[in-house]
């Protein structure tokens, strides 16, 4: 794999996404529109899922989408920022409810063989070891079953961050894995039939300022451990932004994003025998 970048601090994460958990529908147009890609992406497969795990779920966008596209079945929706989860439990029709945990996709609180589908939106790259991540994934799936997932790749917000470079050596920008070490993770975790592709998106702005703005109100701060202690000085700031005009197209300041999608199955013979558990044995707390 190619070097790792600086891990995530995941106090840090979880603390941001807490604090932007009342702003975050406000911002999250990109992160919709995936999660819309992804349901759309369901359509093509032929899977009944009994249990329906939604990782990462923020305020529940998806997890109502989920819950309504497969009525029979048990969905879960999982973040580790628990203001989100109030927001999905909101969200929820007054007669179905999800069940929600306030959890790490890193360890899971499910037993071995337990879900049949993991959906997770833009979520994963607040992990800190991806590989890992996987295995927690597949632990928990059934033989069979399905992981459908999108992540950010190595070029999202490039702009940002080499506008940072030009000013100092300090890392401003939280790393994104490269798409190549996403399908490895995949394979070396010991997923069948993975798939992974890209999608390239650009959001405009008139000012850095609109983009800095739309970043905080989704919680997605620099949470690296190689950040920047203390507050950026004013300095800085107007130095970034200088650099950033170089970007500028049209009148309109580009902030690319590299969108990686994956799917992948849990083996349909695992080296663990298949076990049969209620959904109150699966869910070991709920809000």
């Amino acid at each position: 794999m190619s070097e790792q970048p600086p891990p995530i601090d995941k106090q840090q994460a979880r603390r941001a996404f807490e604090r932007a958990a009342d702003t975050y529908d406000d911002a999250a147009v990109l992160q919709r529109q995936t999660g819309e890609c992804m349901l759309e992406r369901l359509d093509l497969v032929k899977l009944q899922p009994e249990v329906v795990l939604d990782i990462g779920c923020g305020t529940g966008v998806a997890t109502a989408a989920l819950a309504k596209r497969y009525k029979k079945a048990q969905v879960v929706a999982l973040d580790f920022a628990l203001p989100m989860l109030h927001h999905t439990r909101k969200r929820g029709s007054w007669l179905r409810k999800p069940a929600c945990l306030c959890g790490d996709a890193e360890q899971l609180p499910f037993r071995d063989n337990s879900i049949d589908l993991i959906y997770s939106n833009a979520a994963i790259q607040w992990c800190t070891d991806l590989e890992g991540t996987f295995r927690e994934f597949l632990r928990v799936l059934r033989p069979g079953g399905l992981l459908m997932f999108t992540t950010f790749g190595l070029d999202t917000l490039k702009e940002l961050r080499q506008a940072w470079e030009a000013v100092d050596g300090h890392s401003h920008v939280s790393p994104f894995p490269d798409m190549h070490d996403v399908g490895d993770a995949l394979i070396h975790a010991r997923f069948a039939d993975p798939v992974i592709d890209v999608d390239r998106l650009t959001l405009t702005y008139g000012e850095v300022s609109g983009l800095m703005r739309d970043l905080k109100m989704i919680g997605a701060h620099n949470v690296t451990t190689h950040r920047q202690r203390g507050l950026t000085g004013k300095g800085r700031m107007q130095a970034m932004i200088k650099a950033y005009e170089a970007f500028r197209i049209d009148g309109l300041l580009p902030a690319s994003y590299e969108v990686v999608y994956g799917h992948a199955w849990a083996p349909e013979l695992h080296s663990r025998a298949k076990r049969e558990v209620s959904v109150d044995e699966l869910v070991r707390s709920r809000l």
